[in-house]
């Protein structure tokens, strides 16, 4: 349970967080993308105390967690866009 959260609930939550803090498509997208590999990192580091997890673990999911964090930037992204030619559309 607690792989799932960090591996896919903690990098969707970070992706939306990058883009209703940062508004431009590119620099959200680069924030979740630097961002989601760190913050699984701690969490590693703070959900497994013993070692059994480590550095590697976290080097070798990096790229699953960035393409998460990354994508639900442009779906968010482009959700909102779209509500925003809809509205523009009706006034």
């Amino acid at each position: 349970m607690k792989a799932l959260l960090v591996f896919f609930v903690l990098p969707t939550l970070i992706g939306m967080a990058s883009i209703a803090l940062i508004r431009a498509l590119r620099a959200a997208s680069l924030a979740a993308a630097i961002g989601a590999p760190l913050v699984v990192f701690l969490c590693i580091e703070a959900l497994d105390p013993d070692d059994a997890w480590n550095w590697i673990a976290a080097l070798l999911v990096s790229p699953l967690v960035m393409a998460i964090a990354v994508i639900t930037v442009m779906l968010c992204c482009r959700r909102s866009a779209r509500r925003h030619d809809e509205f523009r559309r009706i006034y």
